[in-house]
């Protein structure tokens, strides 16, 4: 009984291990409650890029993504703010995008619950476009930061895109 309870949970504790060394877009949150008083939270699975372009097999330039990994990205405000300008009501959206050399459509959708890839564009609360820049230093996984003034910033690989929550 004893070498069965053992042989059970050496089974269980390296099947564990396994399945979180090979997780490979681990889940993330970014939150910061900026300056204005709103509290901002993005929940994502965070990819890597292993040897693929960004732009070309992960993340393809002019074609919605699902800016993340698995589920679709959760973003939430807890208050009503203003996105690069445009208003944005309280709540919980989906976090999509639309990639490009130069300028990326970060997109904002009222379905939030939701697979990544079952993106309506029907249900877009907002889409705003902004200028693709260079990061800092290259990042394999994709991050997202939150500044008390309000800025996220989407960090991978090469690439930086920054929006302004007031």
């Amino acid at each position: 009984m004893r070498q069965t309870l053992l042989i059970f949970f050496i089974t269980a504790s390296l099947t564990l291990l396994s399945a979180c060394a090979l997780k490979p877009s681990p889940p993330k949150t970014a939150s910061e409650t900026i300056n204005s008083g709103a509290k901002i939270m993005i929940d994502y699975s965070s990819p890597g890029i292993k040897g693929r372009t960004i732009g070309n097999e992960i993340a393809p330039w002019g074609e919605v993504w699902r800016t993340g990994a698995n589920k679709a990205t959760a973003f939430e405000v807890s208050q009503d703010v203003e996105v690069e300008g445009e208003a944005l009501p309280a709540g919980k959206y989906s976090l999509y995008s639309i990639p490009g050399e130069e300028e990326w459509v970060i997109i904002l959708n009222k379905e939030w619950d939701q697979s990544g890839s079952l993106y309506e564009q029907t249900e877009d609360a907002l889409r705003i476009t902004v200028k693709t820049l260079a990061a800092p230093e290259f990042s394999e996984r994709m991050i997202f930061r939150i500044d008390k003034t309000g800025v996220v910033s989407l960090i991978w690989g090469d690439y930086l895109v920054n929006f302004n929550i007031q």
